[in-house]
């Protein structure tokens, strides 16, 4: 007879374990609970995304402080970047952090039994764990798909023998290339881009499209890409790459656009054209759950076709892929199930953010979103120069743009182009999910001298010219 369990989670990254801590809280660990995974424990945010990605943003940042400096009668110099030595004390970090925050959790919950193998359905209460020539089954009176997501190749002709890396394994090479190539742009392409360019590469970045990364506020974007142009990253938008081979030892992508064919010759081929969800091979029809390319489909509470089987994380069909909405959709999830709820997230409330310099954040709806689906919208946009801690900074490059209801001034949206958006962006979240308004914003001192205070400028633009204004006036 298979084994049964309270509840069974395939995957075994920020969903599946916030699902599972959840689960163990909500029935003081009386829940039995099947974890099934394989690869390196944790999925993608410790191995190949947040962790890696922002270690290797850091370092960059490093090393290009060093060789720009800000401020006058401070000297820069060049910085020697041992690109063998940096990428191993990544991969170190990376294997720290797999083990504070993921393999040793684990030990505090006995109830907890981790499976390492593939799993796949048998029927709609049963799946089988491949672990090479071994098999199990396993049963569930619940089940959580959360087996997240994988990097997305394009199809593109001689690709795949011309070779490329992806954010799945870019983390993995020891050499740094002089050229690299990103086909796609969105968070990863910017955010490596900037990175592998301060570090010593010469980075294009090639889209299809003219907006660097959907869902930005195209006035923000355009600044965000002039910022990273002036770092010596070309971008060359409107292109589509159609073929990919090798000459003389090199790379070399033909692109077509409106002006006709051109070729860009590189070292190395990054893909960054979006995930894919993690749903091959788990043979969801035998489980009757619905599915299609773009991940697994869920009603508001994140219960699949099957009633007992709820889908978390990158493996749904939605609109953000992040690592902070898997970990909440796995809680929401576990207490559904144990506490017989129907909850949901409003995605509109959840906040997103390009851990570029300058940073890119954003909650809420951008203006023309409103416009179209909602009402009528009001905006307000205040320039990063105009933020007295920014210009001690001495960074200028960066906006700051309050979207509102035309009609109640309610905070419908926030997006910030700015030094340190990622943490700012914090209290435009909880002014959209309590329905503030920019009076409530403007009725709130806040600390002098920050960049926040760009924030609250914005607000104060909605009922004053922020020129005529001194220094915290309120």
């Amino acid at each position: 007879m298979p084994e049964e369990f309270d509840l069974v989670i395939i995957g075994r990254g920020a969903s599946a374990f916030s699902a599972a801590i959840r689960a163990s809280e909500l029935t003081s660990g009386q829940a039995s609970i099947a974890m099934i995974g394989y690869g390196p424990i944790g999925g993608t945010c410790v191995n190949v995304g947040c962790v890696p990605s922002k270690y290797i943003i850091e370092a960059a940042k490093v090393a290009h402080t060093q060789a720009n400096p800000r401020y006058p009668g401070i000297s820069g110099c060049s910085p020697r970047v041992d690109f063998p030595q940096l990428m191993n004390s990544l991969r170190e970090a990376v294997m720290g952090e797999r083990k504070t925050k993921y393999a040793d959790v684990l030990k505090s919950y006995d109830n907890i039994k981790v499976y390492d193998g593939k799993a796949a359905f048998v029927d709609s209460n049963k799946v089988s764990i491949k672990n090479g020539s071994g098999e199990i089954v396993v049963q569930g009176y619940n089940f959580i798909i959360a087996t997240g997501s994988s990097a997305k190749a394009k199809e593109i002709e001689g690709l795949g023998e011309t070779g490329y890396i992806t954010s799945d394994n870019v983390w993995d090479i020891s050499n740094l290339p002089q050229t690299l190539a990103i086909i796609g742009g969105g968070f990863i392409g910017l955010e490596l881009g900037q990175a592998f360019n301060r570090l010593g590469s010469h980075v294009i970045i090639i889209k299809e499209h003219a907006t660097i990364a959907a869902g930005i506020e195209p006035n923000l974007g355009e600044i965000l890409t002039e910022s990273l142009s002036s770092e010596g990253i070309d971008f060359l938008t409107g292109r589509k790459v159609t073929k990919v081979f090798r000459r003389n030892g090199k790379k070399v992508l033909e692109i077509s656009s409106g002006h006709g064919i051109e070729e860009v010759e590189a070292e190395e081929i990054l893909i960054a054209s979006g995930r894919t969800a993690n749903v091959n091979g788990l043979e969801l029809e035998m489980a009757g759950v619905v599915y299609s390319e773009k991940g697994i489909a869920v009603n508001e509470s994140f219960k699949t076709s099957n009633p007992i089987i709820y889908a978390a994380g990158d493996v749904v069909e939605q609109r953000y892929k992040l690592e902070t909405l898997a970990a909440r959709e796995g809680a929401t999830v576990a207490s559904n199930l144990f506490n017989h709820l129907d909850n949901g997230i409003n995605i509109n409330q959840i906040p997103w953010a390009v851990f570029t310099e300058p940073q890119y954040a954003s909650v809420g709806y951008t203006e023309a979103e409103y416009s179209s689906r909602i009402g009528r919208a009001e905006c307000r946009d205040v320039p990063l120069a105009s933020v007295p801690k920014a210009r001690i900074l001495r960074e200028d490059k960066g906006m700051f743009k309050i979207v509102t209801d035309g009609q109640s001034g309610k905070i419908v949206g926030v997006h910030v182009v700015s030094p340190y958006a990622a943490e700012i962006i914090m209290e435009g979240v909880y002014a959209v999910k309590l329905g503030l308004t920019y009076n409530d914003l403007i009725e709130n001192s806040h600390i002098f001298p920050t960049v926040a205070e760009g924030i609250k400028l914005a607000a104060q633009s909605f009922t004053r010219d922020i020129s005529k204004m001194s220094c915290c006036v309120e």
